[in-house]
């Protein structure tokens, strides 16, 4: 199907349904003029200030616009508008036997029941009825229809099933007029009924095709076929990937991690982010590069080192794990990191989720890598309301990905889930669902549902523990003490403490009886300092002594120059809120 005649404009508003204010420039002269609209939809998302128009001059010499508006430039798509092209482009198929072969009859326009369809077409003895839609709207590369709610289309659809029920062979060809979408579906937010009627009409025998179309400013041919997803409940994972990438492409954040993403590099941030904001981890990561840039490096560094790089990370399980798998990966695997997710999950502190985010992200196998992010934007994306603290619900999840996941680009895809749940699919009832390239998909954004999905059966109520947390000093230093190897905060060093909350009086006793004398004591702030399943409800007491050596008889405390803290005693941040007091900075306060 071609024009003649087509002129370059650009965009100015449209005054109504159907015309459009103009500028075409033409050498130096620019005119301003009203071009007819060849499309009665809204099309909104197209007819935007500025935008790229091709108009076609009119023959019609009675009409008072002298143009046609006939395709719009989308960003690097070019759609058609013109609602005649449709028509025109199928008869053209149906008359080369592109549709149906040994066509004996074409007849446009044909009344049946209440409903004139398309065309009537006799191929083979068949008798055919055919009804087509020119699609329009786009989005994320889903092709979708109609873009307002059309009682007409309906109609059409509902008179098809009677047909069809009578004998004929019913078709509802839907004509995307643009190139290189993922699939068509139905508009079930804009007119669920007719999203209904089409599932009805495909049950009771109509077929439903879908074609997306070679565009230019003068010509417009069908194409390929298009995948149609009517059933969304039952087909939306299998169309997830193209939107979900072109999306990740053109929003993802950069992050240091991502922009040379080694073996080693990937690991490192993956455990980092466990539990951790992105934004915290970037300046830990960067540091922690530079003093650890290899596996070697990793593997003989000394724990008091690794941990004061890690101060104010939390759970440093993950630091000591670290340094454990280095030394498996020299051992087992001379200094390479393994690149098979079963191997990976061999490795100390790396469990399902991290083995397919190296495996998949570093070594680009196709895995999936499955996290609390994953399982909430999947849970909404299907409505899906089992509870995602389920083994048997992450199982389930990791196989449904492992069947959609793209081959090509098996990283990218598990970074773009996990991005989409951490910067659009929020917790906590705030998605950004205008942001998303699935919101046409997702069932819990059509109903509304956000805030039911995920289901995670109730966590645990932390336990509270109280403390008196002391701080210790004479002229020149300040008491420390190493925790012990194992448990909570492991191998770090802290503040001498109390169990419960002392009075002024039971801290000086308690000094009393260690051997030292306070000169001057005076009572901090309360603070509180939340963990995964405990809080620590602290109060504290900074106390002036004459010396601290007599606390040496007790052996678990050290005594140093607070700056000493600062490349030398890793402190977790649980005590930040006293340990500003010595002036001294913790975790990412130090960064």
């Amino acid at each position: 199907m071609k024009y003649e005649n087509t002129v370059k404009a650009g965009f100015i508003e449209r005054q109504n349904r159907f015309a459009a204010r103009v500028r075409i420039e033409e050498g130096k002269e620019t005119r301003i003029v009203t071009a007819h609209v060849k499309n009665t939809g809204r099309c909104q998302e197209l007819f935007l200030a500025g935008a790229t128009v091709y108009l076609q001059k009119s023959d019609a010499k009675k009409r008072r616009t002298a143009y046609d508006l006939v395709a719009v430039q989308k960003k690097d798509r070019l759609v058609n508008v013109d609602s005649m092209a449709p028509n025109l482009a199928v008869k053209e198929w149906i008359e080369g036997g592109r549709l149906f072969s040994d066509v004996t009859l074409v007849r446009p326009e044909t009344g049946y029941g209440n409903s004139r369809f398309d065309f009537y077409v006799e191929a083979k003895g068949r008798r055919i009825f055919l009804e087509v839609k020119g699609v329009t709207l786009e989005d994320w590369g889903i092709a979708l229809f109609p873009d307002a709610p059309s009682q007409r289309a309906v109609k059409h659809v509902s008179e098809l099933i009677k047909a069809a029920q009578e004998g004929y062979d019913c078709y509802v060809l839907f004509v995307i007029q643009m190139e290189g979408v993922s699939c068509f579906t139905p508009n079930q937010r804009t007119h669920p009924q007719f999203a209904q009627a089409l599932l009805d009409a495909q049950r009771a025998g109509v077929r439903i095709l879908s074609y997306d179309c070679k565009v230019s400013e003068s010509s417009m041919t069908l194409n390929r076929p298009v995948p149609v997803m009517l059933d969304v409940e039952k087909q939306v994972l299998n169309h997830i990937a193209p939107p979900l990438l072109k999306w990740y492409d053109s929003c993802r954040r950069s992050l240091p991690w991502r922009e040379f993403p080694t073996p080693y590099r990937v690991w490192i941030s993956e455990i980092m982010l466990q539990q951790t904001r992105v934004e915290a981890v970037k300046p830990y990561f960067e540091r922690f590069m530079e003093r650890l840039p290899d596996v070697e490096a990793l593997a003989c560094v000394s724990e008091d080192e690794l941990l004061k790089l890690w101060e104010g990370l939390g759970y440093y399980s993950r630091a000591r794990n670290l340094r454990v798998a280095a030394g498996q990966i020299l051992k087992t695997y001379q200094g390479r990191m393994p690149s098979e997710y079963e191997a990976l999950k061999t490795l100390k502190g790396i469990g399902d989720y991290t083995a397919g985010a190296i495996a998949s992200i570093a070594f680009q196998q196709p895995v999936p890598a499955v996290d609390g992010n994953v399982l909430r934007v999947l849970a909404r994306l299907t409505e899906d309301g089992d509870d995602i603290a389920q083994p048997a619900v992450r199982r389930r999840v990791e196989e449904n990905l492992r069947s959609v996941m793209p081959k090509d680009r098996p990283g990218d895809f598990n970074q773009a889930l996990m991005e989409l749940g951490a910067t659009v699919c929020l917790p906590n009832g705030r998605p950004h669902c205008e942001q998303c390239p699935w919101q046409m998909l997702c069932r819990a954004n059509l109903h509304q549902t956000q805030t039911a999905y995920p289901y995670k059966n109730g966590r645990k109520t932390r336990s509270i523990e109280k403390k008196t947390v002391l701080i210790l000093r004479d002229a020149s230093r300040a008491a420390i003490r190493k925790r012990p190897d194992k448990g909570l905060l492991a191998g770090m060093y802290e503040f001498p403490s109390l169990e419960g909350h002392a009075t002024r009086q039971e801290v000086l006793s308690w000094l009393k009886r260690q051997g030292v004398r306070a000169i001057r004591i005076c009572q901090l702030p309360a603070a509180r300092h939340i963990f995964t399943h405990k809080e620590w409800h602290m109060i504290g007491y900074a106390v002036w002594v004459d010396e601290l050596e007599p606390m040496e008889t007790n052996g678990d405390f050290l005594f140093v120059r607070p700056e000493e803290t600062q490349d030398r005693y890793p402190i977790p941040s649980a005590f930040a809120a006293y340990a500003g007091y010595l002036n001294i900075r913790t975790g990412k306060e130090r960064i």
